[in-house]
Parts: C-alpha cells; sequence; structure tokens
C-alpha cells in the first residue's frame, strides 16, 4: 500500500517553529518530487514549497520564503518541512504530496494541522 504520513502539526505561538515530517512508503521515495500543500479554512490549496527527487531544487510560495525550508532524506523515505517564524495566517491543515512526473496521479498525505495563537 502507498502511504504518506505527515505528523508534527501543532499549536504554536505567532514567532515559533514547527518541523513537519512526512513519511512515505509503498513506493520508491528517491524518484518522486515531494511538496507541501496547505488549506486554510475556508480558502483554496496553496502550494507552500516543493523539492525535486534529489532534493538539489526547491521553490517556495512568496507567503513562506525565508521562513520555510523543505529537505528530504531520501535513505530514510521522508520529507521535511521546517516552519520559523510562524505567523497566525500560516494556520492551515499542511498536506504532502508525491509527484512522479506530470502524467501521472501523485500521491497526497492525510494532513496535519498547524495552528499559530497566542
Amino acid at each position: 500500500d502507498v502511504q504518506l504520513q505527515a505528523s508534527g502539526g501543532g499549536l504554536v505561538q505567532p514567532g515559533g517553529s514547527l518541523r513537519l515530517s512526512c513519511v512515505a512508503s509503498g513506493f520508491t521515495f528517491g524518484s518522486y518530487d515531494m511538496s507541501w500543500v496547505r488549506q486554510a479554512p475556508g480558502k483554496g490549496p496553496e502550494y507552500v514549497s516543493a523539492t525535486n527527487s534529489g532534493g538539489g531544487t526547491s521553490y517556495y510560495a512568496d507567503s513562506v520564503k525565508g521562513r520555510f525550508t523543505i529537505s528530504r532524506d531520501n535513505a530514510k523515505n521522508t520529507a521535511y518541512l521546517q516552519m520559523d517564524s510562524l505567523k497566525p495566517e500560516d494556520t492551515a491543515v499542511y498536506y504532502c504530496k508525491a509527484s512522479l512526473n506530470a502524467r501521472s496521479v501523485p500521491y497526497w498525505g492525510k494532513g496535519t494541522q498547524v495552528t499559530v495563537s497566542s
């Protein structure tokens, strides 16, 4: 079975940090690009960050640039999202996504809730 298990969310004060993890199984993790997508209540999904299969190329939304860092450890089948200087507007459910290429159906994890509030 293909599984993407996201974890690491929680309640944090503004200015705080969280590290999200996404553990993959059931497919060749090292061949897939990984993304983090978030969805806040009442809003559409937002691509937060992505990295290619080798981890050498990364993308960040303008809203998180300079505060979030994406990484991956292909030996551990895990992708990470380090989130620093968190703001209330970062509150959302964060999902990890694995994509092989533009023609294939991606895999999605179930999401982890991040709440930034004082």
